[in-house]
């Protein structure tokens, strides 16, 4: 099989979970704040304020924390290949033991590991342990950068869709309207994430849409709440 044929959906784990994340977030915190709003009785110019103001600071958010967080990933990432660089100068001989015992004890014979473990010793040394020892590979290592965009294009991707939904209903109908669209949006987002990411489709988005809509309920109940006090 050729090498491009060989590309497995895993490679794609760092900006699928952060764009899955970010679009859900962007439907299901933009939705909850129209609905919250809408419910409370207050003007289309009011609703919409509330929800671009949401879009900018839910993708602002987004990226922020990605970066953050996946920085703080990548920096232990470092601080590991840092280490284990410095355990290959020092003691290269204790090194290709520990690389052979780990083959030992997942299923090769003594020989056939001290083979392997040499082998790649010499090809790599600091690569065969950063993914045998460590778990660490090119295709899951943290990218700030790549998470960062993913997370704040895809936030703003969802939020998009309940503002465009408050421009093109009448007031009357926004909650429900963005409510039940969003829905939609939801299992939609659910099939698409599921397919990218090679899962089975039903279960993602079940989960998505269950729980965006409680999170749509409990904010359009609090909106209600107010808008009665009001």
């Amino acid at each position: 099989m050729a090498k491009d044929e060989e590309k497995h959906l895993i490679s794609r784990v760092g900006w699928l979970r952060a764009a899955v994340l970010g679009a859900n977030d962007g439907i299901v915190s933009t939705a909850s704040l129209i609905i919250g709003v809408a419910a409370a009785h207050q003007p289309q110019s009011a609703i919409l304020i509330t929800g671009v103001a949401g879009l900018v600071a839910g993708a602002m958010s987004m990226a922020a924390g990605e970066f953050v967080s996946v920085s703080s990933q990548r920096d232990t990432e470092e601080a590991e290949r840092a280490k284990e660089a410095l355990e290959l100068k020092v003691a290269p001989k204790a090194e290709l033991q520990e690389l052979t015992r780990i083959y030992v004890e997942r299923g090769l014979d003594q020989a056939l590991a001290e083979q392997v473990a040499q082998q790649l010793t010499e090809r790599d040394a600091l690569e065969a342990h950063m993914r045998d020892e460590l778990g660490l590979t090119a295709e899951l290592e943290a990218r700030p950068v790549q998470a960062a965009m993913a997370s704040a294009a895809s936030f703003t991707a969802g939020a998009a869709f309940p503002l465009l939904l408050v421009l093109l209903l009448p007031i009357s109908l926004v909650a429900v309207g963005v409510g039940i669209g969003s829905l939609v949006y939801l299992a939609v987002l659910g099939v698409v994430g599921a397919v990218a990411g090679g899962a089975p489709v039903l279960w993602p988005t079940v989960r998505v849409t269950f729980w965006g809509g409680i999170a749509m309920a409990v904010t359009a109940g609090v909106g209600l709440a107010v808008g009665h006090v009001g």
